[in-house]
């Protein structure tokens, strides 16, 4: 029982950050325009994403046009593409793995190990996909806050952290709860399948389990 409620938590949480994994490789804010010194207009918000830049005008209008070449993107923003479409494929590979291996929880003795390799490979790669989530969504974190307190930069250039980011750290902890909630179950399954099913078998040494009938009286008699 409280094995299929550890399943169940770590399969939603996984979902849960299998869904955030893929609005945030969508989202264009990434970097949000900081209003700071002289740079004082905020009726205009500029947003920057992975594969976009959106404009947005007073909360009445909004223009998003695509990058018209992956060069024209800074080498952070270009290795991010790469690293959150590969955590993408590989959330969504371990939820459906793992909602596989919740289909076997009824397993026979022989299955438990099966269903013990099940498990384990969908917490694995639910913790990498996490983890390569959390390398962009920090490489650009860090690149933001770097411009933002260099001198060097103009004020015009500089940018804030979006909303993609925050939700980015959100989702790949919970990849990464889901995988050690998964890892920690096929640990339990591996005590289970050692010490669950070893019932010892007795034996009965009376004459009447081994012939199925009680001895004759004349047996018997040899004894008085």
């Amino acid at each position: 029982m409280v094995g299929a409620a550890l399943q169940v938590a770590g399969l939603l949480i996984g979902g849960i950050g299998m869904i955030g994994t893929f609005a945030v490789t969508g989202m264009p804010q990434w970097r949000v325009s900081a209003f700071i010194e002289t740079n004082i207009i905020v009726f205009e918000t500029i947003w920057e994403g992975l594969w976009m830049h959106c404009i947005r005008q007073a909360n009445i209008r909004m223009q998003c046009k695509v990058y018209d070449s992956v060069l024209a993107l800074s080498p952070d923003l270009q290795a991010s593409r790469g690293l959150m479409c590969a955590g993408s494929v590989l959330s969504f590979l371990a939820f459906i793995v793992a909602a596989i291996g919740m289909k076997c929880t009824r397993c026979a003795q022989s299955s438990w190990q099966a269903k013990g390799c099940i498990i384990l490979m969908a917490g694995v790669l639910f913790i990498f996909s996490g983890a390569l989530e959390l390398i962009p969504v920090c490489w650009v974190a860090n690149t933001i806050i770097s411009d933002f307190y260099n001198p060097m930069v103009n004020i015009a250039q500089k940018r804030e952290l979006g909303e993609a980011l925050y939700l980015g750290w959100v989702a790949a902890f919970c990849l990464i709860a889901a995988g050690a909630i998964f890892c920690c179950f096929c640990c339990c399954c591996e005590k289970t399948r050692s010490y669950g099913y070893s019932a010892p078998t007795h034996y009965s040494t009376n004459s009447q389990d081994l012939h199925g009938k009680p001895e004759s009286s004349y047996s018997k008699s040899q004894y008085v």
